[in-house]
C-alpha cells in the first residue's frame, strides 16, 4: 500500500502542490494506558509535530461526509496557503486535537487501517484537485 500512496503523492506534487507524509509513534492501547489516555497522548504528539501556521484538517468519523465534488469545492481553500490532514491511530483522535482542528472530514463511519487511510486520502486529494482544476481523471 505504501507504493500506491507514494504514486498519488507524486501525482499531487506534479500538480504543483507540496505534499509530505509524516507520522508520530503509535501509543499502544491496553496495559497501563486507558483508551482515552492513548488518544490524548497520540493527539498531543500530533499537535506538537505540526508545522505552525497551517490549517488543520482532522479525519474523524463524526466529521463532514462529502462527495468528491464537495471535497473539490473545499480543497483549495483548506490547503491554501498550507494545510495539514491528521489521521489518528486505531482509537481515533482525542478532543484536544479535534477542538483545535479547523475542519473535520469523515471518510466513512467505518474504521480502516492507517495505511489504507493514507492511500484513500492521497487518492481523494488528487481526485478533488483534478476536478477543481478541470483536469481529466475524476470520471
Amino acid at each position: 500500500m505504501s507504493a500506491l500512496h507514494d504514486e498519488y503523492a507524486e501525482r499531487i506534487r506534479r500538480l504543483g502542490v507540496r505534499y509530505e507524509a509524516a507520522w508520530v509513534p503509535e501509543v499502544r492501547a491496553g496495559g497501563r494506558y486507558s483508551n482515552d489516555h492513548v488518544r490524548e497522548r497520540e493527539s498531543r504528539a500530533l499537535l506538537e509535530a505540526r508545522d505552525g501556521g497551517a490549517g488543520l484538517i482532522a479525519l474523524d468519523r463524526g466529521g463532514l461526509a462529502m462527495t468528491t465534488e464537495d471535497l473539490a469545492s473545499r480543497i483549495e481553500t483548506w490547503l491554501t496557503p498550507r494545510g495539514e490532514i491528521v489521521i489518528g491511530g486505531p482509537l481515533g483522535l482525542h478532543a484536544i486535537l479535534l477542538d483545535a482542528a479547523d475542519h473535520r472530514w469523515s471518510l466513512s463511519p467505518l474504521t480502516f487501517p492507517h495505511e489504507l487511510v493514507r492511500v484513500i486520502v492521497a487518492e481523494q486529494l488528487y481526485r478533488a484537485l483534478t476536478l477543481s482544476r478541470r483536469l481529466p481523471y475524476h470520471k
